[in-house]
């Protein structure tokens, strides 16, 4: 970061703010976010992970219809949002790895309680994690992918109103 000129930075943020950011805004198209699809390379381990362990109740299974033998899962992960998984067996798609353009993080809300009950859990199975507040916690899912749970409302960021 040292050839980064900060100021900079934050001066092109400000400037793309005020030409984009709305107020009021507008609604938006959408409806939400039906389901966002990552890559498992162990089926069982996946739900495993996310169901008894995250709490995260598998909601369906079926054949991904874009290879046959491949399965398509899904998680409930509340307020009718969706997390799904795809195994892609004979593929070799190689170590989970943050790329441009590529998945970052997948941030899931969960209340203050629940919060604290999945740190506890995570700790007694010995998943490593980076605490950033008392409400927010980052760890590596079965195949690498970065997770975070939020204790924010829905809706909040660090303490201030998105939507």
């Amino acid at each position: 970061m040292s050839d980064v000129d900060l100021d900079s930075l934050a001066r092109e943020r400000q400037k793309i703010k005020k030409e984009f950011l709305q107020d009021p805004r507008p609604g938006s198209s959408a409806r939400g976010i039906h389901h966002t699809a990552m890559i498992s390379s162990d089926v069982r381990r996946t739900v495993e992970f996310y169901q008894d362990l995250l709490e995260f109740p598998l909601a369906e299974i079926f054949e991904n219809r874009d290879l046959p033998g491949s399965s398509h899962f899904f998680f409930d992960v509340g307020a009718g949002n969706l997390l799904a998984y795809f195994d892609l067996p004979g593929v070799d798609v190689g170590e989970y790895r943050e790329v441009l353009g590529g998945h970052h993080h997948l941030a899931i809300s969960v209340t203050q309680q629940a919060w604290d009950h999945l740190r506890a859990k995570l700790d007694d199975a010995g998943v490593a994690y980076q605490l950033e507040s008392g409400k927010s916690i980052y760890f590596r899912g079965p195949d690498g992918e970065r997770l975070e749970l939020l204790a924010d409302p829905q809706g909040e960021m660090y303490g201030s109103r998105i939507l």
